[in-house]
């Protein structure tokens, strides 16, 4: 039990919730997303109409190649993050995050417990929400890889590609974004709750509150220290 304690209590009164790779991708998946956000929105093209380049060091966001470039090398980076993120998971099976039955009630249990001062039900490393958020964040990035395929192979010589197909794999893409774009701004908004303030620094030293983990992580509290 002390050599339990000493090693899931790096400093005083915290607890490891997340290692280095694992943050490493976190914000590496953040930086190629916004960068696929970014020149997406530079392909509309929206910055010279709302005058973005005419910032100074920002007339690059106007130019379609350039932006079309970053497109490119930000969604070779997404595959990359996927593909490293889930084989890396599940060759250590690590499944804490994956999504199990009965989440989604959980999750409202856990935001009216929220609203309303309750109780929450006893929680896992993350919470049932976090879980929701993940698979719904995860199914919007990997239909975002496979629409963005379907635009990519339509400039290949050689590669026919009927119109409808086209204009599917076009609308899904821009759907996908979009719905993407909204489960990030939830992510983000979270934070806007106090309750949940408290897991942000996991996300750069990997640590968080002992007392916190102990008491609306229950369960993982109990795993790790069993």
């Amino acid at each position: 039990m002390a050599g339990k304690t000493q090693k899931n209590f790096p400093a005083s009164g915290k607890v490891r919730r997340h290692g280095l790779i694992p943050r490493f991708v976190h914000w590496l998946a953040a930086f190629s997303i916004f960068s696929l956000f970014f020149s997406g929105f530079g392909q509309m093209p929206l910055y010279k109409r709302y005058m973005l380049t005419e910032v100074p060091g920002m007339a690059w966001s106007g130019n379609f190649e350039i932006t079309l470039n970053m497109h490119y090398a930000g969604a070779v980076l997404l595959m990359f993050i996927v593909a490293f993120h889930l084989t890396y998971h599940i060759v250590r099976r690590e499944f804490d995050i994956w999504p199990k039955q009965g989440d989604v009630g959980e999750s409202w249990l856990i935001i009216k417990a929220m609203f309303t001062g309750g109780q929450e039900p006893p929680s896992e490393k993350y919470l049932a929400e976090q879980r929701v958020a993940y698979a719904f964040i995860g199914v919007n990035v990997i239909a975002l890889i496979a629409t963005g395929m379907f635009k990519v192979a339509k400039n290949i010589p050689g590669v026919e590609m009927s119109e409808s197909l086209i204009y599917v794999s076009t609308l899904l893409h821009t759907l996908t974004s979009m719905l993407l774009l909204i489960g990030i701004i939830a992510h983000l908004l979270a934070f806007a709750v106090p309750a949940n303030r408290n897991l942000l620094p996991g996300m750069f030293s990997g640590l968080i509150d002992a007392e916190y983990a102990r008491h609306r992580h229950s369960k993982w509290w109990s795993r790790i220290n069993g």
